[in-house]
């Protein structure tokens, strides 16, 4: 009886796993676990050849930008008059959500997605979201993120002023994230994409001007660059929203400094450094709230199985060369500081972020 009673839980476990298992082949050969996510492999294929150039170029940082304006256009507070969250307005009324202070130069963007998005079945919802993920497996060390399909059209444009800026104050960013039902971990993690990011308006002077010495890879040396002690502008003085830079050639805002010095989101910003892992999980989480801000996930499709999986970091966090744990501000104290190689050679220069 008791090998009957084995036999018979192994045919049960092997049943679950065949179903759980099951994929779908599509006309094009790709397997999904969904039918419904065939159609997204076309996009992928047209996405990573004629927009991304399979590079974690200036299109990867500006579609993931978009991921996250369009998506914090939310309000728990003001409900669904402030705006739909994920649900692709502000490419669909981008003539009224460009117009927003938060969102200049998103235009060029939302312009360079439209052909993609006109020639492919899918709403603008669906499209950024999707478009986000799919850009950021181009840059190393990033994670695989979660993506929904389903998103219906949006109804109405967001509202202004739910953008958070370089020049707003933490108490100020914290609560606009916590209307939109983000602690401050989770606004922390959402930062990392600052490690593959530049700013084009801070200082329009030099566009593209990258956060980290290591803009093409997604990691965790934005965390520790960002407590550096600034010591210049890249540009201009006098910027708003802008300070001062500890390297050549890198972009430090306001913003940034602020949050990884603040008493109240310090820790957590320090944790960050050299855990790419923790890194990588966290961001990957909030970036799924993110996602589906507004939406109904009961009415959406999982095919996150059709997300590429990102090639994997090999470098390790680093002090840039000519810097120390002595250029160090650091605030939170009850966490050790890792230890950290430095480069060699002379002081290390940020290069521009390559322009797709």
């Amino acid at each position: 009886m008791a090998f009957k009673s084995l036999f018979a839980l192994v045919a049960i476990v092997t049943a679950v796993n065949a179903a759980i298992t099951k994929r779908v082949v599509c006309p094009d050969g790709h397997t999904t676990a969904n039918a419904a996510c065939c159609q997204l492999f076309p996009i992928i294929e047209d996405l990573q050849t004629n927009l991304f150039h399979n590079e974690c170029g200036e299109d990867v940082h500006e579609s993931l930008r978009l991921t996250f304006h369009d998506a914090i256009g939310f309000s728990k507070s003001q409900g669904p008059s402030a705006g739909g969250g994920a649900d692709g307005s502000i490419s669909v009324f981008d003539d009224i959500e460009t117009a927003f202070h938060a969102n200049g130069g998103i235009d060029d963007i939302i312009d360079t997605q439209a052909p993609f998005v006109a020639r492919h079945n899918i709403s603008a919802g669906d499209f950024i979201q999707f478009a986000g993920a799919v850009g950021i497996t181009n840059c190393p060390g990033a994670p695989r993120l979660e993506f929904l399909l389903g998103r219906p059209p949006p109804v109405a444009p967001a509202v202004d002023l739910l953008v958070p800026e370089p020049f707003d104050n933490v108490t100020k960013i914290l609560a606009r994230f916590a209307d939109a039902g983000f602690s401050p971990i989770e606004v922390v993690f959402l930062l990392a994409s600052h490690s593959i990011a530049a700013a084009d308006l801070v200082d329009p002077t030099i566009p593209a001007t990258p956060f980290d010495s290591t803009p093409g890879i997604f990691d965790s040396q934005v965390y520790l660059e960002v407590l550096l002690n600034g010591t210049a502008f890249p540009g201009t003085a006098g910027n708003q929203g802008e300070a001062l830079s500890p390297l050549a050639g890198e972009m430090r805002l306001d913003s940034d400094r602020e949050l990884a010095t603040d008493p109240r989101t310090a820790c957590f910003w320090q944790a960050n450094v050299d855990e790419q892992l923790l890194v990588q999980v966290g961001f990957a989480a909030a970036m799924a709230k993110l996602a589906v801000l507004g939406q109904n996930t009961k009415t959406l499709t999982d095919c996150s199985d059709v997300i590429p999986v990102p090639p994997k970091l090999t470098t390790k966090t680093h002090f840039p060369a000519g810097k120390s744990k002595k250029d160090l501000t650091l605030v939170c104290d009850i966490l050790p500081f890792p230890t950290l190689p430095t480069d060699p050679g002379p002081v290390t220069t940020v290069a521009t972020v390559p322009q797709s």
